[in-house]
């Protein structure tokens, strides 16, 4: 680990090709061949040269325009996605609540569902059972727990995913948006579990259009705009973005 880093991001680039990205078609394959020129109009750099360091218990807000590369670059730094040039080193066990209930089987029930995603998380067995009642109560699905979670509300999913993401205090925590999904009752009850991991020392990224949000729980804003870091500093970056975005 180099000068307590807890994230070292280098040179970190992203690239798409959006014509993949729509489905493949053979037709246009045999049209595209030849057409070079085409193929690369349709790559798109998500993220271009980004470099930032991240220190233990660091706080980092992420904020930029919609398709700014601001979750792209979470997924990378979660290793969900493989950078296209760069490397990204972590020093920790991470904890990516990026896509929540993306590792749910839809047709199994919330009770089968924890024991799941807690296995895609890498949690035990016994660990799941020891915290089985703990992740019940927090979601507040206990009359829910044998119906299968294709009958749930987006919120209710949410909930659930969240209290099985937070049954450990992570090295790092990685969050998209967590706070916004759910009710007015149960987002200030994340917020106040994410502060509590955050005072527990727990390294945190967070990625959030809301740049109020952003200023009340970061001490380190990172902005990104399409796919380039514009500004690294501390909360007046929110008021510079604010700025930008009333002038565009």
């Amino acid at each position: 680990m180099e000068n307590n880093n807890m994230i070292e991001i280098k040179d970190v680039s992203m690239k798409f090709n959006l014509g993949i990205e729509k489905g493949f078609s053979l037709k246009q394959w045999f049209v595209d061949i030849g057409k070079h020129k085409k193929k690369v109009k349709n790559e798109f750099w998500a993220l271009k040269d980004v470099n930032i360091n991240i220190k233990k218990g660091e706080v980092v807000g992420f904020i930029g325009s919609n398709g700014a590369g601001k979750s792209t670059l979470l997924k990378v730094v979660a290793g969900v996605m493989k950078p296209t040039k760069g490397k990204v080193n972590v020093y920790g066990n991470i904890c990516p609540m990026i896509e929540l209930g993306a590792g749910f089987d839809s047709q199994l029930t919330a009770r089968e569902n924890i024991y799941l995603n807690g296995a895609v998380m890498g949690y035990s067995k016994g660990l799941i059972d020891s915290k089985f009642d703990e992740i019940v109560e927090f979601s507040e699905l206990k009359d829910f727990l044998d119906v299968p979670i294709q009958n749930f509300s987006s919120g209710m999913v949410a909930r659930l995913a969240f209290s099985i993401a937070t049954i450990v205090d992570p090295e790092i925590l990685i969050v998209d948006e967590i706070l916004s999904v759910g009710d007015l009752a149960f987002q200030t009850k994340s917020e106040n579990k994410m502060m509590s991991m955050i005072n527990g020392g727990t390294t945190v990224l967070y990625v959030s259009h809301s740049a109020n949000s952003i200023k009340k729980l970061c001490d380190k804003v990172v902005w990104i705009e399409h796919g380039v870091v514009q500004k690294i500093g501390g909360k007046e970056v929110c008021d510079e973005y604010k700025e930008f975005m009333l002038n565009k």
